[in-house]
């Protein structure tokens, strides 16, 4: 799986200001609809809350699509 990077300004981001950015997800609603299915892994293990937080380095992936934060 091809892994891209993806820049956030201050410390962290929340998981589904992130999917959107990346272009993961058009809107919060897709969002919560991968999280509740079990499509979104963050740093390999299945997540499912919406306002989790993430930091440079964590990679999170939904299907065949990875980025990492940077």
């Amino acid at each position: 799986m091809a892994e891209r990077e993806i820049a956030i300004r201050g410390e962290m981001i929340r998981l589904g200001q992130l999917l959107k950015l990346a272009d993961l997800v058009e809107v919060g609603a897709d969002a919560k609809l991968l999280l509740d299915d079990g499509l979104v892994t963050v740093n390999g293990e299945v997540e499912q809350r919406r306002g989790r937080q993430l930091h440079r380095g964590d990679v999170v992936a939904v299907e065949d699509e990875a980025v990492r934060v940077v």
